[in-house]
């Protein structure tokens, strides 16, 4: 029996093949810094290490380079860029983060920006949504309601990556609806790293439901408060899992 692609937090098929294994192989190593920021690397060193053909080096080195963590520089090589150069808005980037050592600090700043863009959307759902939509999302609020109360994470993963989604949609704000692919990747990365709690809180679940119904009330700061909350809550759980991982500073290498 054939398998399907594996798929990312959006739906869509990671792409598979050589490429993609030297995509993540490479990708992923620059995410960590075992390839540091102003490393040059040789396109032969690539083929003689993964194995395949130049064609198959330089797609991959297009595609890092469209996101900002490799520069070709003439008769040097493959130069790996800092990480004031990445495009931290792309999802694979995104992953790739979350993946690393440093995965609490992307966590934070991600929780942050979640903060300061989705209780506005919150907010402007509540004024521009019509009747269809905001009995869709009540909808999509019991079905979250009803997954958190079963061990199955992936349920209710998929019913809350649609959840946000619809509500950064629902806003009318297209800069904000584009933000959707960024959330599923942090909601998918906490998933599957194990970053999240066994079960919903109920005081959670609740708040959905809370941003749900503000919103067919047309109750635009009601909106606002309970994402806010829903926010504060996250960054509380982030803080707490980053100071359950912490070493202390004796355990820590010189």
């Amino acid at each position: 029996m054939a398998h399907a692609a594996p798929l990312s937090a959006t739906g869509a098929p990671h792409p598979t093949g050589l490429h993609a294994k030297l995509l993540e192989e490479v990708g992923s190593a620059i995410a960590e810094g075992t390839l540091r920021a102003g490393a040059v690397i040789q396109i032969e060193s690539l083929e003689e290490r993964y194995a395949v053909s130049r064609s198959v080096v330089r797609e991959a080195v297009r595609v890092l380079a469209s996101m900002g963590l490799v520069a070709p520089r003439r008769r040097l090589g493959i130069q790996i860029l800092p990480a004031s150069e990445w495009n931290v808005y792309d999802p694979q980037v995104i992953r790739w983060r979350l993946a690393s050592s440093k995965r609490f600090a992307q966590l934070k700043s991600l929780t942050e920006l979640r903060s300061a863009v989705e209780p506005e959307a919150a907010r402007l759902a509540a004024i521009r949504s019509v009747a269809g939509q905001t009995a869709e999302l009540l909808d999509l609020a019991g079905e979250l309601w009803a997954a958190g109360q079963e061990t199955n994470p992936e349920r209710f993963l998929r019913v809350d990556i649609e959840f946000h989604r619809f509500i950064l949609a629902a806003s009318g704000n297209e800069m904000f609806a584009a933000l959707h692919p960024l959330v599923a990747e942090v909601l998918s990365g906490r998933t599957h790293l194990g970053l999240m709690p066994a079960r919903p809180h109920p005081d959670a679940l609740q708040l959905h439901m809370d941003v749900a119904a503000a919103i067919q009330r047309s109750s635009p700061d009601e909106a606002h408060s309970a994402m806010r909350a829903i926010m504060t809550r996250t960054m509380s759980e982030v803080s707490e899992l980053f100071a359950s991982f912490e070493v202390p500073a004796e355990g820590r290498p010189a």
